[in-house]
């Protein structure tokens, strides 16, 4: 059987802009076909901070420009932006697969992620998007109930929270296709964040982070091995001083110590040592690879990055 593997993409693998992200792809296809050669199963889940903030500005701007219009809401901004990634990668990695006269269907499953509408994040919102805006638009979007905050100098951005995920609404169709041996791409940008309200979705101002779904997404698939491709060939202890080390290999309980001891990065690394721990202590047989884009066919033999383990 082959190996089930859950890859999570970050920005690098994607680009900022749209013609960034044509050529992006390409070079990630690459990488994502050497391990659909060596045998494994791929459920793949992506970045999309760039994108989605790119939507929200156009969507702003077009509101602006034709009163007329309905502002897009942030759920809406992230079910487009998961279509157009996912648009790109599909089409590219099949492509790809085609050159190496490999015949496997790659699909793109629009999802959807229910979070609590209690949870703390909403009130303590954090995740800036959008373009700067004047006092009087900020106010605008204040007497709307969303929240802003002010940076000297530029302007006013709109703030919106990061709820933690609690289900993946397509889960069954994400493991049927998976199960059937298609290569699939689902729960980009974290999922469309909506809130139950009885029978019906209501979707949700807010962002689910990439790396604390790609945890939860490889959890609920039982997979045997979730990677994570970031800007560093593998983890670092002390990283950026003079003491930096390579790190080959962590146990859950040696990346709970460093985590402890502040040595990952807030805003990039911890959130990936999170979701490792998270999914193994679901998955306690599985293992976690955190390697670049660049090295990670080498990396899944054992020449580089960082595995953790149980």
């Amino acid at each position: 059987m082959k190996k089930k593997v859950v890859v999570s993409l970050g920005h690098q693998a994607l680009g900022y802009t749209t013609l960034q992200q044509w050529d992006a792809v390409k070079i990630t296809a690459k990488a994502l076909a050497d391990l659909v050669e060596e045998g494994y199963q791929l459920t793949i889940t992506h970045s999309n901070g760039p994108q989605v903030s790119m939507i929200h500005k156009a969507m702003t701007e077009l509101r602006r420009v034709y009163p007329d219009y309905t502002p897009a809401p942030m759920c809406v901004c992230s079910a487009m932006s998961q279509g157009y990634v996912g648009f790109d990668i599909q089409n590219s990695l099949r492509a790809e697969l085609l050159s190496r006269g490999i015949s496997q269907t790659v699909s793109t499953i629009l999802t959807q992620v229910t979070v609590d509408p209690y949870d703390e994040a909403f009130y303590e919102p954090t995740k800036l998007i959008g373009r700067y805006m004047s006092e009087e638009e900020a106010e605008a979007e204040i007497q709307k109930g969303n929240y802003v905050v002010e940076e000297a100098g530029k302007g006013f951005l709109r703030v919106v929270a990061t709820p933690k995920p609690i289900d993946i609404v397509e889960i069954e169709s994400i493991r049927l296709l998976a199960d059937a041996g298609q290569v699939v791409i689902a729960c980009g940008g974290g999922g469309i964040p909506v809130i139950e309200q009885n029978h019906a979705l209501q979707g949700a101002s807010a962002v689910i982070e990439k790396d604390s779904i790609a945890g939860k997404l490889a959890k609920d698939l039982n997979a045997d091995q979730l990677i994570i491709l970031t800007g560093v060939p593998c983890i670092y202890k002390d990283f950026g001083k003079e003491s930096q080390e390579p790190l080959s290999s962590l146990t859950v309980a040696e990346a709970q110590k460093y985590a402890e001891e502040k040595q990952f990065g807030e805003g990039n690394m911890f959130p990936k040592i999170e979701a490792a721990i998270d999914y193994l202590q679901a998955c306690p047989n599985g293992s976690v690879l955190i390697a670049s884009l660049d090295n990670v066919t080498d990396a899944v033999k054992g020449k580089g990055g960082t595995v953790i383990t149980l």
